[in-house]
């Protein structure tokens, strides 16, 4: 098989693309910018572009396939030239689910912790040593790349993302895995550029839901209301299993998941993650997993990569950073912290770095969800904003809809860098939350403040 990606270095992309490389495809690809991991990567295996840009000579007949990334757009010559040619062109979850059917397909969806829970089912399936194929969104440790695909494993395990499949196909990437189990997480409107009201964002997991096949499990938390009102109103014909925070005890720094009157101890925190782990649990039994045997291996789960990611720590201080920004993911955040460091003062800084968060009309979501910390920081770029086409947005504002006393409001990088290099450290938890960088934050430079 002669695949072509175009779009190559994306995170999912050269993910897949590794894959198909080591099952013997030919894979070439394409792309205008390619950072690291990425780039090593792709380099490691030969697959790296010889140089970055869009070459429509590269689109040729003999190709049996087309992957198209997000990061391309709908008029990509090479994309054109694909189209001209007649060719067979496929989004990732696309190809994915043409890679996996005659597999059991197990799909793990929701608006917050599905990277989370997929990763600690394939960390608990590998301590097992039980062979699957899988696509997850992060990195994970002792996993060189988030996909494999082979043809001997009988199931794979899918992150279902519920955002765009590609630049010319609309619909949400876990409408194509028709998965035989599934999880639900949650529903938390997100995604605003693309699902304008949140009644349209939840229309998408009904949609999802209709996708399971005939006979098919559905597991759902059912401390989501809406979730548990359209899981419990939707498809007689699947069987359903509702879950919630399972019971747990905090030692110290240490969560403690209560089983059978035995205390598993784990190295993540937060009451949002013993939730996770509860999902996690019941996809493994599901899967022929015992419990005795899913607890045993959970204990040596870290998270997943970006997570909750410990920077540096001392007897007296602590750096985490997350990659939250969807206002329930900063909420859940926030308080795992808390709850976790409880005698020490709290400081969360959050970049505003999305479309939606930087949306005014999406902003009153943000309301109260920093209310654990004890100081609350909030940082945007102004120029990012009119990048995106969006209306300015007055520091005030932000401090309205947050409705945190005190809130401090950064909108130069500069600022905020100083800033948070000279914050007095001593007996304090700081918590940086983006899915950017602050506009340049010297990371090494803060971590060296409790670590020098």
């Amino acid at each position: 098989m002669n695949i072509h990606f175009i779009a190559i270095g994306g995170a999912a992309m050269h993910n897949l693309a590794i894959a198909l490389h080591k099952k013997g495809y030919q894979v070439t690809g394409s792309d205008d910018e390619i950072f690291d991991p990425s780039k090593s990567r792709l380099e490691k295996y030969g697959l790296l572009p010889p140089k970055f840009g869009w070459y429509p000579e590269k689109i040729t007949p003999k190709l049996d396939a087309v992957i198209l990334g997000m990061h391309a757009k709908p008029d990509n010559p090479e994309l054109k030239k694909a189209q001209e040619l007649g060719l067979n062109i496929y989004s990732y979850p696309e190809y994915l689910y043409l890679q996996s059917q005659d597999k059991k397909r197990v799909v793990i969806a929701g608006s917050h912790g599905k990277t989370t829970i997929t990763s600690m089912i394939l960390h608990v399936l590998s301590q097992q040593n039980k062979q699957v194929n899988y696509m997850v969104g992060s990195q994970l440790q002792g996993f060189e790349t988030m996909v494999k695909l082979d043809n001997q494993a009988d199931t794979i395990i899918l992150e279902g993302d519920e955002y765009l499949s590609s630049p010319i196909d609309p619909r949400p990437k876990f409408l194509w895995y028709q998965p035989q189990l599934t999880v639900i997480s949650g529903i938390a409107w997100d995604h605003m550029n693309k699902f304008p009201d949140k009644a349209e964002y939840i229309r998408q997991f009904e949609k999802y839901i209709d996708t399971i096949t005939p006979g098919g499990t559905l597991i759902y938390n059912e401390e989501d209301k809406t979730l548990k009102n359209i899981a419990e109103k939707k498809r007689p014909d699947l069987k359903k299993i509702a879950y919630k925070t399972p019971a747990y005890q905090k030692e110290g720094n240490t969560f403690y998941l209560l089983n059978q009157n035995n205390r598993v101890p784990l190295k993540i925190i937060g009451a949002h993650n013993m939730q996770n782990a509860e999902a996690a649990r019941l996809i493994c039994r599901e899967m022929g997993i015992t419990d005795q045997a899913f607890y045993q291996a959970i204990q040596s789960f870290e998270g997943a990569d970006k997570r909750l990611e410990v920077l540096a720590e001392n007897d007296k201080s602590i750096i985490f950073k997350d990659f939250a920004h969807a206002p329930s993911k900063v909420a859940a955040s926030v308080k795992a912290v808390k709850e976790s460091f409880p005698d020490k003062k709290l400081v969360a800084v959050l970049e505003l770095h999305t479309y939606s968060s930087l949306n005014k009309k999406f902003l009153p979501e943000y309301k109260n969800k920093l209310d654990a910390a004890d100081e609350a920081i909030v940082f945007y770029s102004p120029k990012a904003v009119a990048l995106k086409g969006l209306e300015p947005i007055a520091a005030s504002l932000i401090q309205e809809e947050f409705n945190f006393p005190g809130l401090k409001v950064f909108t130069n990088p500069q600022e905020l860098h100083q800033y948070l290099y000279d914050l007095n450290m001593d007996n304090t938890a700081l918590l940086l939350m983006s899915s950017g960088n602050y506009g340049g934050l010297d990371f090494d430079k803060i971590t060296h403040k409790i670590n020098p």
